[in-house]
């Protein structure tokens, strides 16, 4: 997942800043920097800091993708089926299909233990944004410049480690107009208590992904332990009976993953013309790939669903963010935008220094264009689409990069990391390589059509033979699957690695030259001037505009807000919320058929269920993707519900938000526990939630 959301980035852009200047709800507010004054007048609420406060250490980051929050003491987390599905499929095996059938823990004994989760809570943020400027000298090349902050970023996060015990990142907002350091409380034994079959978790199937009205149970409970026991919680959110109302004011508090709301059009283009599609590209291809694999029998179904259902979500996020890019009123916005900006500074003396910034990022799309499909292949990996590879690659990198000083690693190898890095390395997670064949032989198909079959690197990667026939060399000629040789080569370093006869070791090694080649450029090139130059537009704009803005989305902690309501769509009235009844209602008129199919226990338990429950609502609040499992507080910060979808509308918000039509899709505080007690037998979780301690 990490390493998917850095490819993504950066065959995205680098974005800019999103200013506050409509009396929208709009916003991916920081919690040190909340929207204090429009929330005071347009909403007359203005809560203390130890409001804020409340709501972000009750917040949790899965760092597999997605958000949660903390809703017992006794260290319960909430957050969507579809966060939680890859620790189920992890845990599942033959004959045990927790996504299929669902699983329920009633006695603390029978949690079961997720394989690799890492769950991790904001504990403080310290602006750093003076110690990593001062780094960089106006001086210096783009590479030495790129250097020298990468460095003093790695000596900030180890020392602050050192110091506080808590994981430890410096985050780039505003595009390098400020640095925070992020520190975080870490749980990594997390364990599996909730979880619904996944038809009613995704009733409607892909037909109703980013559609409203919805019936989705979308909701997952885990429970974080600290020394073999439940963690002891002291912020944790508390439950809402009563729900919420039409019109009412909510706020949403996760980790939304990437924006890019005010890019300069040069960015933009490029990712219309050149980003999106080849992205679209790939996800095409992969999905039809799955599917074809899973409709092997129940089995491949099994092992490829939760990468199936990833691909296809993105798939359908990234046509609705491509047909965005494709308005040409939208574009159009965006041009007047720009210019408006650029005239502003055109008539300020103080700063001239800005003005080549726009032709700085248009001059370096060259670079992205010449390099970005190498650096997909090799550096992404996605050349190489196996789980082995990727533990191949960070043993590899690993033997090379932690004999250097901490500030002169790659990135993702600083002291910071290094604890979440060698549990993902050595994890148990189920590999199966019937499955891992399949999309290995793939990829490599695929390289051979984008790099080119006569390349020489491919040329060398082949050997002599068919993709197919390679991928199966190679995965015969792998101990990788074993946990134990990971841990044997690890410890050897450089020695080991350099004598591995092991085939994944060996490939890895001979495309490690390339990567590191075309990640440079990317970085020097690239990733550097952009930053320069997006630092000068932030400082325009806060010149300009004021410093009442919030930084786009990086996968940290942010507060959005926003009202309850429905829309018109088609002519017609769209409520904003949806009933158990309307579940019922929609299987009868869809003949109960897949995907609309009602799972055989709901169909039993109807007559125990209050049928008027609240199932679904929608609401304005400003999410992307990263976002699903965001707990929904109303004023007093109770929760009222479970942030999993947008509707198609808001498909849009990756570039510039919108309230008219576009809407945050929520799961109701007022339907899990009512499914717990009729549906589940499960009153004991239920009568959690309600009470915030477990009996």
């Amino acid at each position: 997942m990490k390493r998917f959301l850095a490819l993504f980035f950066l065959t995205s852009l680098i974005a800019m800043t999103q200013t506050f200047h409509t009396a929208a709800d709009e916003g991916l507010w920081l919690f040190n920097n909340p929207p204090r004054k429009h929330l005071k007048e347009k909403h007359n609420f203005d809560p203390p800091a130890s409001w804020y406060d409340h709501l972000q250490k009750s917040s949790v980051r899965f760092n597999s993708g997605g958000s949660g929050s903390f809703v017992s003491a006794d260290g319960l987390v909430m957050t969507n089926h579809h966060v939680g599905l890859g620790a189920l499929q992890k845990l599942s095996s033959k004959g045990k299909d927790y996504v299929k059938d669902g699983f329920y823990a009633k006695t603390l004994a029978e949690e079961f233990k997720a394989v690799d989760e890492e769950l991790n809570v904001l504990m403080e943020i310290v602006d750093v944004t003076e110690q990593v400027k001062a780094a960089v000298k106006p001086d210096m090349k783009a590479d030495k410049a790129f250097e020298a902050r990468r460095g003093v970023i790695a000596r900030i996060e180890a020392e602050s480690q050192e110091k506080t015990g808590l994981r430890s990142n410096v985050v780039t907002l505003y595009q390098g107009g400020q640095y925070h350091l992020y520190r975080f409380k870490r749980y990594t034994d997390v364990r599996l208590v909730f979880a619904p079959e996944q038809q009613i978790a995704f009733y409607g199937g892909d037909p109703d992904n980013f559609a409203y009205p919805r019936y989705d149970l979308d909701a997952c409970f885990f429970r974080v332990y600290e020394n073999g026991k439940p963690a002891k919680i002291d912020h944790y959110l508390k439950w809402s009976k009563n729900g919420i109302s039409e019109n009412e004011l909510v706020f949403v508090s996760g980790h939304p993953g990437h924006t890019d709301r005010l890019n300069t059009v040069a960015d933009l283009e490029y990712l219309r013309d050149i980003g999106y599609p080849f992205l679209m590209q790939r996800l095409n291809r992969l999905e039809v790939m799955l599917s074809v694999y899973s409709q092997r029998g129940e089995e491949f179904e099994r092992k490829s669903k939760d990468f199936l259902f990833s691909i296809a979500n993105s798939r359908k996020a990234r046509m609705g963010g491509l047909a965005g890019l494709q308005d040409p009123a939208m574009m159009a916005k965006k041009v007047a935008q720009e210019k408006a900006l650029r005239d502003a500074v055109a008539k300020r003396d103080d700063l001239k220094e800005v003005a080549d910034a726009w032709s700085i990022i248009a001059k370096v799309q060259n670079v992205r264009k010449n390099n970005i499909k190498r650096y997909i292949i090799f550096e992404g990996g996605a050349g190489f689409n196996t789980l082995l590879f990727g533990t191949a690659r960070t043993l590899v990198r690993a033997a090379d990069e932690y004999p250097k000083p901490n500030e002169k690693r790659l990135t993702e190898y600083g002291e910071s990391d290094k604890r979440s890095l060698q549990m993902r390395l050595f994890s148990k997670r189920p590999i199966y390589k019937d499955f891992e064949l399949a999309k290995f032989a793939d990829s490599l198909s695929w390289m051979c059509e984008i790099v080119g079959y006569n390349d020489p690197l491919v040329k060398k990667i082949l050997a002599g033979k068919s993709p197919n026939e390679r991928a199966a060399e190679i995965l015969n000629g792998t101990k990788l699957f074993d946990v134990a040789e990971r841990q044997k080569l690890f410890k050897g370093g450089k020695k080991a690695i350099t004598a591995s006869k092991d085939a994944m070791i060996q490939l890895a090694r001979l495309v490690d030259a390339e990567s590191r080649r075309v990640r440079k450029v990317l970085e020097s090139q690239l990733e550097e001037p952009k930053r320069q130059a997006y630092d000068k537009i932030a400082k325009a704009k806060f010149a300009v505009e004021g410093t009442d803005n919030y930084p786009d989305a990086t996968f940290t902690l942010r507060l959005s807000f926003g009202t309850c309501k429905g829309y018109v769509e088609n002519g017609q009235k769209i409520p904003f919320q949806t009933t158990f009844q309307g579940l019922y209602a929609k299987a009868k008129e869809q003949n109960n058929k897949m995907p609309y199919e009602i799972p055989q226990r709901w169909m039993a338990r109807k007559d125990k269920l209050n049928l008027k429950t609240p199932f679904n609502f929608v609401c304005t609040a400003d999410i992307i993707g990263g976002n699903s499992g965001s707990p929904v507080v109303n004023r007093a910060g109770e929760l009222v519900g479970l942030i999993f979808d947008g509707n198609i509308q808001s498909l849009v918000w990756d570039f510039a938000y919108t309230d008219e039509q576009a809407r945050a899709v929520s799961v109701s505080s007022q339907a899990i526990p009512e499914a717990l007690r009729a549906v589940y037998d499960a009153s004991p979780l239920a009568e959690e939630l309600v009470t915030g301690t477990r009996k």
